[in-house]
């Protein structure tokens, strides 16, 4: 009696996975079944016709060699050969290599390969023939010199409102002379003082102070040097005041006043009459004329004063309201001065230059004014 299967041997089955009715079929004869014999290994064969067709092939390359031998080769001389699958790398290689035997063989013996695109040329390791032949960099046997400073052109020059001292000491002479042609005006080798000229008094009269501070702080100023110059930089009045109140600040760095000028000094009632006597009836000429006036309690005829800091040509050529006489011997004489401490007789001679160098316009416009 046959039970059906229950949900049990179903689970079972299923978990084995094995299907059921499968039988092991017994071998013939019965028994535990017997290994296969294995078979000896082929001899190599004895004619050509039975050569498999990769030494056939190798036969056909070993004829096309110049040094291959024509002799049939024997058998104790052959080799078996692995047949690789096709389209194998080894295979194609291989492949590569007896195709270009030939010709690579001819190359070797010609000499070094030589490769006509530039960085193909792979490196050749150990092989002294396909090293390169680079030198390397050239050893520099000194130091090289600089190449000389080029000289500024109008084109480089294109800045404006810049001292024509710092162009100079940044970019040479040459360059303040361009930027002197730009704005009209030409550097000369200029004395301020005349040589062989009149020495005494003349139409106009240059007046320049140099001050110290009293009172608290310094801040109130008397005159302690005064200087006068002719119309020629001839200095025609030139000394020290004492000053009766006690010097807080002698501004030496800018005025070069120190105590021992001023105890040589004279009266300032002696030096006040003496300088109203000589401006008397003359031009004066200065820079910021009221400041000297002032510390000299001293009054001069305004149509007889030519002040260089309110002339309205060089404050349009300084390009500045109320510009400095520095500024003005920069830009209009093209001379440096007051590098250090200032010099009155200096300061005078500068005035003076500047307007003899506009006298006559400056005394035609001031003739149309006073009409």
């Amino acid at each position: 009696m046959v039970l059906a299967p229950g949900p049990n041997a179903e689970a079972a089955r299923k978990k084995t996975g094995k299907k059921r009715g499968w039988r092991r079929r017994a071998r013939p004869g019965g028994g535990a079944p017997e290994h296969p014999a294995r078979p000896h290994p082929a001899r190599p064969p004895q004619h050509h016709e039975d050569f498999s067709r990769n030494w056939k092939a190798l036969r056909e390359l070993l004829k096309q060699k110049p040094q291959a031998s024509e002799k049939p080769m024997g058998v104790s001389q052959t080799t078996p050969q692995v047949i690789q699958p096709k389209n194998t790398p080894a295979r194609i290689k291989k492949e590569e290599t007896q195709s270009q035997g030939p010709e690579r063989e001819a190359d070797k013996r010609k000499g070094p390969i030589q490769l006509e695109e530039k960085g193909s040329k792979k490196r050749a390791h150990g092989d002294p023939a396909l090293k390169s032949t680079y030198p390397g960099p050239k050893k520099q046997k000194g130091p090289v010199a600089p190449a000389p400073p080029r000289n500024p052109t109008e084109e480089d020059l294109w800045f404006d409102d810049v001292d024509l001292a710092d162009i100079e000491t940044t970019l040479g002479p040459e360059a303040g002379r361009i930027i002197r042609q730009r704005m009209g005006r030409r550097k000369v080798a200029m004395t301020l003082e005349k040589e062989q000229a009149f020495t005494g008094l003349t139409k106009a009269l240059a007046l320049d102070c140099e001050m110290v501070g009293v009172g608290p702080g310094g801040e109130e100023s008397v005159a302690a040097r005064v200087s006068l110059v002719n119309q020629f930089g001839k200095c025609v009045y030139d000394k020290y005041v004492k000053v009766k109140q006690p010097v807080t600040d002698y501004r030496t760095a800018i005025s070069g006043v120190r105590p021992q000028h001023l105890l040589q000094g004279e009266d300032f009632e002696v030096v006040q009459k003496e300088v109203a006597d000589m401006l008397k009836g003359r031009v004066l000429v200065g820079h910021a004329l009221h400041n000297d006036l002032k510390v000299l309690f001293l009054d001069h005829p305004k149509r007889k004063v030519r002040d260089t800091q309110k002339y309205k040509p060089f404050k349009t050529q300084a390009k500045s309201g109320r510009p400095s006489l520095k500024l003005l011997a920069e830009r209009i004489l093209g001379v440096q001065i007051q590098q250090a401490e200032h010099c009155s007789v200096q300061d005078a001679q500068i005035a003076m230059r500047l307007y003899i160098t506009v006298r006559k316009e400056w005394e035609k416009a001031q003739n149309r004014r006073s009409l």
